[in-house]
């Protein structure tokens, strides 16, 4: 790897690993609206990580329909989906030649998008330096919902080992995590990342 790949990041380091040449460009112009069209920080993360996605398969010689990069995407990060689905999902890249371990640690966070753009690329958003306070919600949003993930996966994978050994009767089709917050002011339980991604209770707007 040249050095700088090593000197831009862990996105300056997966775009030249993947040949995703011109594509940081292209994420500064969706940032800063340099083309009329500008996106959020976690929306670029998730168009990185599709790319990401689309060149490993097409590296290992899949074929994609239109929409099956994205769906995979989804399968695979989305946290609607249960845990079966997405290690479905996992198992299917695996057998088709990737290295799916390898493949998801390539992954970006909105965060090292914005690291990568203001560090590295020197970017400056059209609103502030700073984080929106939607973006900081994002922010948020992604920590929370990589710890629902795991703590779905691990409650999945636990069923999995016990039943296998005989310790539990039966199994399960999947794991559903929901962590819910009340309201200080209403009283009202809401789901976390609906209380986050509406920017809190809506007895407040």
């Amino acid at each position: 790897m040249s050095s700088e790949g090593r000197s831009q990041g862990k996105v300056g380091r997966v775009i030249e690993k993947y040949g995703l040449d011109g594509f940081g460009t292209q994420l500064e112009a969706y940032w800063t609206g340099e083309d009329g069209e500008q996106y959020s920080l976690r929306a670029l993360a998730d168009l990185f990580n599709r790319r990401v996605l689309e060149a490993a398969m097409d590296a290992a010689g899949m074929r994609s329909l239109d929409g099956e990069v994205e769906n995979r995407y989804r399968l695979l990060s989305d946290d609607d989906v249960s845990a079966g689905m997405r290690e479905q999902t996992r198992r299917e890249l695996d057998r088709a030649g990737l290295d799916i371990e390898e493949l998801e640690s390539d992954f970006v966070s909105h965060q090292s998008i914005y690291t990568y753009l203001t560090e590295y690329r020197e970017a400056t958003h059209p609103s502030s330096v700073e984080l929106t306070p939607e973006e900081r919600r994002e922010r948020e949003l992604d920590k929370i919902g990589a710890l629902i993930t795991r703590t779905s996966v691990v409650t999945e994978d636990s069923i999995d080992r016990l039943a296998a050994r005989d310790a539990l009767s039966g199994g399960i089709s999947g794991v559903f995590v929901d962590v819910q917050v009340t309201c200080e002011a209403c009283g009202r339980s809401i789901s976390a990342t609906t209380f986050l991604e509406e920017g809190g209770c809506s007895c407040r707007r």
